[in-house]
């Protein structure tokens, strides 16, 4: 296929087709790392067999262990098979209630994210930004892109919440503050079928307001696209040109309204079994205490960390890895 003459004729299918590729072969090359590793467990075992010798014995400890959390990495990578698992995420974050402390904890978190994207290689692009007054951000939209980006990130959608001593409150008090976070699967064009009525649309021009670079706020470059019927608002600033910023948009009210659309089948698909779903967007998922200890907690799993410096610089690993475990394991139980 990709030696076709005409395979780069759609580029973005050429693309997609690429990095679906590129993911089967990670998964092959891990797979054949571990199987190379067991083999020279398995011949230092059975020379520690004939020879009892103690750094030997030390070394090949550590090697088991390395080679059990290597194999849980590979058992999850493979266990994300849903449907849009493998595709690329769009990430929204918004602040709670409380004005310059909910900013600036929805700040934070888009640094932690940002952090976790690196350290996964994942590609982060900042598709709207909206600062906050004093501090922080209003609103702020991701684009993830990598393989099982949604996979891992869907993960972190519902309300986070910080307590902590305030910076901007000169009495020192402790204050609450909360940030939400949604995730929904960016589909490609050639994914879904998705008709918008032009009518049912408003499209308005402005001037780009995050930090994207010297051509910022000379030109009304950023889109806003609303869609009436569902009141769905899509911002994109993002590219250099008003044409690439409405592509952007639009690419990206299809997905939310494909995603709406599944909703909508899982929420009558639920009701017919009689079973009560949890909105998950309204939810408490995770509580970050500073003060009066350091903690970090998921309300969901019971995972927790006292390492409250290295979750905010994203080291949110465990905590994705144990709500998806415990998914796949309600799954099982299910089934």
């Amino acid at each position: 296929m990709m030696t076709d003459s005409t395979f780069w004729d759609n580029q973005e299918k050429a693309q997609d087709v690429i990095d679906k590729n590129n993911a089967l072969k990670s998964v092959v090359n891990a797979y054949r790392t571990l199987e190379s590793e067991l083999e020279d467990m398995d011949t230092t075992r059975a020379l520690l067999l004939e020879e009892d010798d103690e750094t030997m014995k030390q070394d090949l400890e550590q090697s088991v262990q390395d080679f059990k959390n290597e194999l849980d990495q590979f058992e999850l990578q493979l266990l994300l098979d849903g449907p849009y698992d493998a595709n690329n995420a769009i990430m929204e974050l918004h602040p709670g209630a409380g004005g310059t402390e909910s900013q600036d904890w929805t700040n934070m978190l888009l640094r932690m994210y940002q952090r976790y994207c690196e350290q996964k290689g994942f590609n982060v692009e900042i598709a709207d930004y909206l600062p906050g007054d004093e501090a922080g951000v209003k609103s702020v939209t991701l684009i993830v892109k990598g393989h099982n980006a949604y996979g891992y990130l869907k993960a972190e959608k519902g309300v986070h919440r910080l307590v902590r001593i305030s910076p901007f409150d000169s009495s020192g008090r402790r204050h609450t503050s909360f940030a939400s976070c949604d995730v929904i699967p960016q589909f490609n064009n050639t994914e879904i079928e998705i008709d918008i009525n032009p009518d049912d649309i408003t499209v308005d021009t402005f001037r780009a307001s995050g930090a994207g670079g010297q051509h910022i706020n000379k030109t009304e470059s950023a889109i806003r696209i609303t869609h009436h019927p569902t009141g769905i608002v899509v911002n994109n600033q993002n590219e250099r040109s008003q044409i690439k910023n409405r592509e952007a948009a639009m690419k990206t009210l299809k997905s939310k309204l494909y995603q709406l659309k599944i909703e909508e089948q899982e929420q009558e698909m639920a009701e017919i079994r009689g079973e009560q779903k949890e909105i998950g967007w309204g939810s408490q998922i995770r509580s970050y205490v500073f003060h009066p200890y350091a903690m970090v907690k998921d309300h969901r799993t019971n995972e927790e960390t006292g390492k409250v410096d290295a979750v905010m610089d994203g080291d949110i690993g465990p905590f994705i890895e144990a709500f998806l475990r415990s998914q796949m394991d309600q799954h099982e139980n299910e089934g």
